[in-house]
């Protein structure tokens, strides 16, 4: 190994050169993640090959002076000629040249120069590849140049936009670089410790190759591949690389062993799946040469009350089917579990502790699981969740029976107990066979009885006066209280549902692609589309206000938020939002989030909409007319299905009459729970909020929206005097770094796998083609617009909106979309109702559309057969940041 260069002033910061012996986690910002990683490999106890660490230091040392000593403000190309056309300090070089000498294989020994950014290998980003390595390299002259270029590499344009998309700020970064002793590999190659396809734990994925390890990483051979479950040790799957028979595999099946057990070893001691680079020399002595953590796995679930490790579970991510692709902050998270607790009162199971919520709830990734496996291994919970999420959450359905032949979750004895008795009490609970029938009887009676809970929870007693231990606790409450007015308000959508699904059954054999969903176009009393609809005629009055027009077209929405909060905005502008405002100001983007701003704190969002309608042109088919012209064709659609049921027979043609009138009557109600809930939060955080103020203004925590990031007793902490700063802080880069995560499983196993990736992640059914379920039916062909985020969100007239899923808050960009791609959602999800009264294509359910599909890129969208038609390569216009996205490699 390699003594600590005498040419180095000591161990300290301000170290040139470090033995890779005296590296260690802790030291990253002095030596790299590489470095970091490779140093605690040693300390672990395994094979490294030899090297030292040219440390951050001495790239500081190189660019101190030039332009990109910052790290900010320069084009990539313009920095890398820079840092290239800086002389070598001599005080780096003499390091470099002593710690190279002491190398064991000589001083013309080979070794490989390799770059460590402070950034990289880090649990959040690998920047794998992303910076320059050179291998082979001999002589002092050549090392010291490969140092050289690896520093420039920080500036590859790769780099500058994997950190870009990353979020990574590039001020105060720098760059070690490796070098060591280059190992005369038989073979080598990669091994991950878990499946990076399918997210299995304690599943090896060996690739291997002869030679350097390099040329699987390029990607340049086609290797060896391998399978291994590390428990049993026993190989999974094996394909020869390059034709068959062509040579014998480039390890043996003791080697493949060897090296997953190895990598078990690595993980445990890392502690999170790792991606490992390996070479084995020709004694067989087997070397590691890399590791980093695996971040494109998502985290397993954590339930709130553990379970047997040898249980394989099911988790289903309640936030996603919920139209909600970010995470939820700390403080969303808890009223989920308020408002699960509320639900076991609900149904006859008093919940031990509000804050703890459900034991079947379960957390990953800033998301809400619940633990579906009592589901799937009951057959009342087979037969009902996938019926609900066929209209709610398709993809999901088609997973979910995905699992029912597995025999880990085979239906046990007496679990249908498990489901018959909650359900009654619930149905006892909230009157459900009153309901049911005033619903059949009256739909008119059955809203206004929804209007009135809606009212209750709008202006219902709620005092939340005292100090702040004792308005949390009225939030608490508050919340509770509101959970079961919500499925009070489900019986009449339900029963809507059912009468179309009876209507169905009715007129098997009689009804087209889109025929039934036709039926739902424009349906009344739908909360969501009466606000949107209140959002356009206000826009129509603002067109006739020229002050107001101006307004909306030259200033950006930010600007227009800030001029609402000062009064200073034109009159009719100003007095239109603020009556909009009275009425939905608690609605808001990813609302089901506490922690999330509501349109009233924040209308940024409102206003990009309006300038977004009065780019409408003046003969355009505007929402209005669209919604009228669906409840025409509903109409039309109802009298042409009863024609159809006529011909076999008058008292069928009764029955499907009777049944369509209903369901278009009541299946508006859809919205009404969520709404609940959602006016309730709006009333709890106008309290947290006030709370989150009084405790930054005392020091407690550093910004009023902090309180968000911790939980009601948290809160209570907090006031009390506990300094809960450097958790929050914590908290808000890891809610950060989920913000990114471009892929959220819609159902997780226990042991990592994500069930839709096993056998085939791809959605392809045609080359140009991807599937989906049907939404609203019609064609249209127009350029995508792939949105990750609603707010501050440009869709032009016509453009197809592609979205991970979308929740009311999106819904106000719909009225200038030609089509809908979402990747969540069933036929009757939040967006593809609304897609349906907007009478515009959609198709949901479609598994990463928003990876394959590019901004700009001109599709086509059939709605009625649920079918993405994409250009062919090269026919795209455009590309988007985040279908461009760089991937770890």
């Amino acid at each position: 190994m390699v003594a600590p260069s005498r040419a180095t002033p000591g161990d300290g910061d301000d170290a040139l050169v470090l033995d890779l012996a005296d590296v260690s986690a802790d030291r990253v910002a002095a030596v790299g993640g590489k470095a970091a990683n490779l140093g605690e490999l040693i300390r672990a106890g395994f094979d490294v090959p030899p090297g030292f660490c040219v440390t951050t230091e001495a790239y500081r040392r190189a660019v101190r002076g030039t332009a990109v000593e910052s790290g900010t403000g320069m084009d990539a190309s313009a920095a890398r000629a820079t840092v290239l056309g800086a002389p070598f300090p001599e005080a780096v070089a003499d390091a470099v040249r002593d710690a190279y000498a002491r190398l064991d294989s000589g001083a013309e020994g080979l070794v490989a120069v390799r770059s460590s950014a402070t950034a990289e290998d880090l649990p959040g980003a690998s920047f794998a590849g992303q910076q320059d390595t050179y291998l082979d390299v001999a002589g002092i002259d050549a090392v010291l140049d490969a140092v050289h270029r690896c520093w420039a590499s920080l500036w590859t344009d790769r780099a500058v936009a994997y950190r870009a998309a990353q979020g990574i700020d590039g001020s105060g970064l720098a760059l070690a670089v490796v070098v060591q002793r280059m190992v005369d590999a038989a073979s080598a190659g990669v091994l991950f410790t878990a499946d990076p396809v399918t997210g299995r734990r304690r599943q090896a994925v060996l690739d291997a190759a002869r030679g350097l390890g390099e040329a699987v990483v390029s990607g340049a051979v086609d290797p060896d591949h391998f399978v291994v479950d590390t428990v049993t040790g026993r190989i999974l799957d094996r394909r020869q690389g390059g034709p068959a028979g062509d040579r014998a595999p480039s390890v043996t099946d003791a080697q493949v062993r060897a090296l997953a057990s190895l990598g078990d070893r690595v993980e445990r001691a890392f502690g999170s799946p790792q991606d490992i680079e390996w070479a084995i020399d020709p004694d067989g002595r087997l070397w590691l040469t890399q590791t980093r953590p695996i971040t494109t796995l998502y985290p397993v679930p954590a339930r709130s009350a553990p379970l047997p490790a040898d249980d394989t579970r099911v988790y289903f991510c309640i936030t996603l089917a919920q139209g909600l692709h970010r995470p939820i902050t700390p403080m969303g998270i808890a009223v989920f579990r308020v408002i699960g607790s509320g639900f076991l009162d609900l149904i006859g199971r008093r919940p031990k502790r509000i804050p703890g919520g459900p034991d079947g709830f379960a957390f990953a990734g800033g998301r809400i699981f619940l633990d579906a496996t009592p589901i799937v291994r009951s057959a009342v919970g087979r037969e009902i969740m996938p019926r609900v999420l066929d209209v709610m959450e398709a993809r999901s359905a088609v997973v979910l029976r995905g699992l029912f032949t597995d025999s880990r979750f085979s239906v046990r004895p007496g679990s249908r107990r498990r489901f018959v008795r909650p359900a009654l009490h619930l149905a006892a609970r909230v009157r459900l066979p009153f309901l049911v029938g005033q619903a059949l009887v009256s739909p008119a009676a059955a809203q206004r009885r929804v209007r009135r809970l809606a009212d209750e929870v709008r202006r219902g007693d709620f005092r939340a006066g005292g100090d702040i231990p004792s308005r949390v606790d009225a939030v608490v409450e508050l919340l509770f209280r509101a959970m079961p007015l919500a499925p009070r308000s489900i019986p009449g959508a339900a029963v809507g549902f059912a009468m179309l699904g009876l209507a169905g059954r009715l007129l098997r054999g009689s009804t087209r692609p889109g025929d039934l969903q036709t039926v739902l176009r424009s349906a009344p009393d739908n909360v969501t589309t009466e606000m949107n609809l209140e959002l356009w005629r206000f826009a129509v009055r603002a067109r006739g206000d020229a002050a107001s027009v101006s307004a909306l077209g030259t200033e950006t929405a930010r600007d227009l938020a800030d001029g609402y909060r000062a009064g200073t905005l034109p009159e009719v502008l100003q007095l239109g939002v603020a009556e909009f405002l009275s009425r939905y100001g608690h609605r808001a983007v990813a609302e089901i989030d506490l922690g999330m701003p509501r349109w009233a704190e924040d209308p940024a969002h409102l206003f990009g909409v309006l300038s977004g309608y009065l780019r409408l042109e003046a003969d355009a088919e505007t929402p209005d007319r669209h919604f009228a012209d669906g409840a025409r064709d509903a109409t039309a659609m109802v009298r042409t299905l009863v024609r159809r049921a006529r011909r076999r027979g008058l008292l069928r043609a009764a029955a499907v009459r009777f049944c369509l009138r209903r369901a278009r009557a009541l299946v508006g109600m859809r919205e009404m729970p969520k709404f609940l809930i959602v006016t309730a939060m709006g009333r709890a955080r106008v309290v947290m909020l006030q709370i989150g103020r009084e405790l930054a203004a005392s020091g407690r925590i550093a910004e009023p929206e902090d309180v968000f990031f911790l939980d009601f007793d948290e809160t209570k902490r907090a006031a009390a005097g506990d300094d809960l700063r450097t958790a929050i802080d914590e908290r808000r880069d890891r809610y950060d770094a989920e913000l990114r995560r471009r892929h959220v499983p819609r159902l997780l196993l226990s042991d990592g796998t994500e069930p839709e990736a096993v056998g085939s992640v791809s959605a392809t059914i045609q080359p140009g083609a991807l599937r989906g379920t049907p939404a609203s039916a019609g064609t249209v062909t127009a350029p995508a617009r792939v949105v990750l985020d609603p707010v501050g969100a440009r869709l032009e007239p016509g453009e197809i909106l592609v979205a991970p899923s979308t929740d009311p808050g999106w819904t106000p960009l719909f009225l200038t979309a030609g089509g809908l791609v979402m990747e969540m959602g069933g036929a009757n999800s939040h967006g593809a109702v609304v897609a349906r009264e907007y009478g515009i294509p959609a198709v949901v359910g479609v598994p990463r559309a928003t990876e394959v599909v590019a901004t700009g890129a001109e599709v086509t969208v059939d709605g009625a057969a649920g079918v993405v038609t994409l250009p062919s390569p090269g026919d795209a216009r455009g590309g988007s940041e985040a279908s461009e996205m760089p991937q770890e490699g």
